[in-house]
């Protein structure tokens, strides 16, 4: 069986100390020593449902957490228990003899991965093998499985979530142990039922499970698909923009706004970081990633190079926290301290492999991290209309412009064809949340549609939730009743957050 060691009653904070429990155990769990990949999936779940089942009996609350990375409350429990996953971090490959006789895909493509693995490890993991994840979040510190739970995104805008590389889950209840895949197999019936589990092939339950906010189970493991594996160029600046490259934006021209401030290619990855106060008389930072082929000879390059997300907007909390004060110039001053050195066409490239990318942050106390999702093709139309609200809302937060793909996954912030993604980033005062709520009000009263990330900062409630996910919301509550039928189940994953999204 796993080892699992009780570490008693405390206060927990999670990582970045937005959100604090006081929890009745905190429980970590570990792999023991069986060497086959199989047998240790069949252990940690069998450990895991034993643990549930107790937690059912005596009516505990529990929270699997990995990094505790989400700043918002979704990852606490009050008076209950918190199991640890992050030492359940390995990573199987798997041979041709293991898959289904229906499955399209090659066997070096997938990787079984543990709960608890960190973005970084499936990324080290994937590259030894020649293999690759497509997309990421901006940080690489997250476990897998939470970083899919939440919708964790980047801004490859040919991709959608980082939960889109998920081929299957591992999932425990307080009664079951279920292998939850779509309906055209991947995995032999055979292989998995040598981890323990019942197999569920659903194309609407395996949507459900792809992001399922740590409301349908324990996720144990998942089953992931790569590509092979690739390098990136990176391009960033601080620069102007004009009003009018919004609108290049909006219509998806990337082609046309990297040639006006990067190379003449599609981009693979790009992001606009602005300040809010003076967004086209100041200078924005742009950064903009190009697929290379890979060249085991290119060596990575220095660390602040090749990040590719919110390695200058936690700096810029740093810098701003102690300051009610978050307009215009401080505000520009801090971006531009922040950001790492300008990597321009001309320069020496900077090429490294896409886990190469995100770099090791450190927790940020106190930062305020907030977000929209629309519709691509609104960008236009709402551009003006949050910057204005923002700033009459006195909001203290950098603004930065995201673009991805429809996403997997039924609560799939990312829902629309193509998105934008405006994040809301800076230091956790109230001038933050003011210019936040602005926004959504703003949006709201122009009927523009709109999601928010499940992971941070986002005023949701059960209500919103419906009207913003529609059929995706009932057939989500479908799936969960499928696989815990037994209220009793289900709220054995209660926590108060949970609760108010109509989640539990």
């Amino acid at each position: 069986m796993a080892r699992v060691v009780h570490l008693g009653h405390q206060v927990w904070t999670n990582y970045h100390e937005t959100a604090a429990c006081n929890l009745k155990d905190r429980i970590e769990l570990s792999n023991g020593e069986r060497m086959n990949g199989r047998a240790h999936l069949k252990d940690v779940a069998e450990t895991v449902l034993a643990l549930l089942k107790e937690a059912k009996q005596y009516q505990i609350p529990v929270r699997p957490i990995g990094a505790g990375w989400s700043p918002s409350p979704i990852n606490v429990v009050e008076d209950g228990w918190l199991v640890e996953t992050l030492r359940l971090n390995r990573t199987f490959k798997l041979s041709t003899k293991d898959l289904h006789e229906d499955c399209e895909g090659a066997a070096e493509s997938f990787l079984l991965v543990q709960a608890g693995a960190t973005v970084d490890e499936v990324y080290e993991s994937a590259e030894e093998i020649g293999r690759s994840l497509r997309t990421g979040g901006a940080s690489n510190g997250q476990s897998f499985a939470g970083a899919c739970a939440t919708g964790t995104h980047g801004s490859v805008w040919q991709e959608g979530g980082i939960q889109d590389h998920v081929r299957a889950v591992q999932l425990v209840t307080p009664e079951r142990i279920l292998w939850i895949a779509p309906k055209k197999a991947v995995l032999s019936d055979d292989f998995i039922a040598q981890t323990g589990s019942e197999i569920i092939r659903d194309d609407r339950i395996f949507a459900a499970a792809q992001l399922h906010v740590g409301a349908m189970g324990f996720v144990t493991a998942m089953l992931i698909e790569t590509d092979p594996i690739y390098m990136v160029q990176n391009i960033q600046k601080a620069t102007k923009i004009r009003r009018e490259h919004i609108d290049w934006l909006s219509r998806g021209e990337f082609r046309k706004f990297s040639n006006k401030f990067g190379l003449n290619e599609d981009p693979y990855f790009q992001q606009v970081i602005l300040n809010p106060f003076d967004p086209f008389e100041k200078n924005c930072l742009l950064r903009f990633l190009y697929k290379r082929a890979y060249d085991a000879s290119i060596p990575a390059p220095p660390a602040g190079q090749m990040g590719a997300g919110y390695d200058a907007l936690t700096m810029l909390g740093k810098l701003m926290t102690n300051s009610e004060f978050f307009k215009g110039a401080i505000m520009q001053f801090a971006m531009e301290q922040g950001y790492p050195d300008d990597r321009d066409v001309d320069d020496p490239p900077a090429i490294a492999t896409w886990g190469n990318t995100t770099e090791e942050h450190v927790p940020i106390a106190s930062l305020f991290n907030g977000s929209v999702t629309l519709d691509r093709n609104k960008l236009s139309e709402a551009f003006d209309l949050i910057i204005d609200s923002f700033r009459k809302g006195g909001g203290g937060t950098v603004v930065t412009l995201r673009f991805v793909r429809q996403a997997k996954g039924l609560l799939a912030p990312a829902h629309w064809p193509d998105n934008v993604v405006i994040d809301f980033d800076g230091p956790d005062v109230d001038s933050s949340h003011a210019g936040y709520k602005k926004v959504v009000e703003a949006l709201d009263d122009a009927g523009i549609e709109f999601t928010r990330h499940w992971g941070k900062t986002n005023n949701l409630d059960e209500r919103r939730v419906k009207r913003d996910y529609e059929q995706n919301f009932a057939d989500w509550k479908w799936a969960q009743a499928q696989v815990m039928p037994d209220a009793a189940d289900r709220r054995v994953f209660a926590n108060d957050e949970l609760v108010k999204l109509g989640l539990i």
